[in-house]
């Protein structure tokens, strides 16, 4: 069996009693980044083998792992934070394992778009999920694509480059789009901007860019 089981994205109090339950459970753990899961497996009193699985080791490791699944263990992946595939290591081995007929479960929990998006004020009947756009090649050809989207749209974004992608988006989508973007969800310093693009570029030329952000823009109208 393999579990994909979603660790929260700041506050602690977001794992839920079936995840605790089922890493305990688990003969082998996977982990995006050891050194940044293993205060959380401390915390909940989760003591089980980890190994590194990231986007730099997957393609080799998929197979070792597979032999492992088949030989009868429980192997659960966990990413740094939210749910393991979104934006984050998990896809090819979910593949895999499901092309060698080995059962595969998500478990429901964290993940940062959806309280952003319902945060955001912004239609959430129908939207689409980007997540980190590409930071150069087709970059410019998606947001030409993207600019005809209909549908509320959701985007991951890096402090660093914040400024620019919401500078990108008002050449592409114009500066009176609305638009939110919530950093620090469930962190002692969470908070969503809501307005216009320009208003958003305003804010941010004008206050330190701190956190991990997720972006709201209302579709075309």
């Amino acid at each position: 069996m393999l579990y994909l089981v979603p660790t929260p994205i700041g506050n602690l109090e977001d794992m839920t009693f079936r995840a605790i339950r089922i890493l305990k459970e688990s003969d082998l753990i996977l982990a995006e980044d050891t050194r940044t899961s293993a205060p959380l497996l401390k915390h909940f009193g989760i003591e089980k083998k980890v190994f590194a699985h990231h986007q730099h080791n997957e393609h080799k490791a998929v197979a070792e792992i597979i032999r492992f699944l088949k030989e009868g263990q429980q192997i659960s992946l966990i990413s740094d934070a939210g749910t393991p595939a979104i934006s984050d290591p998990g896809f090819l081995l979910v593949r895999e394992a499901i092309k060698e007929g080995i059962t595969v479960q998500c478990l429901p929990g964290a993940t940062a778009f959806v309280p952003a998006l319902v945060n955001s004020g912004l239609p959430n009947d129908k939207f689409c999920f980007e997540g980190f756009l590409p930071v150069k090649k087709g970059r410019q050809t998606r947001m030409k694509q993207l600019s005809e989207e209909k549908r509320t749209m959701i985007f991951y974004e890096s402090p660093h480059r914040l400024l620019k992608t919401v500078e990108e988006f008002i050449t592409y989508f114009g500066e009176d789009r609305q638009a939110s973007i919530s950093r620090e969800l469930s962190k002692l310093y969470e908070e969503t901007l809501r307005g216009t693009l320009a208003e958003l570029k305003v804010h941010f030329e004008n206050n330190p860019i701190k956190g991990e952000f997720v972006f709201c823009v209302a579709g075309l109208e």
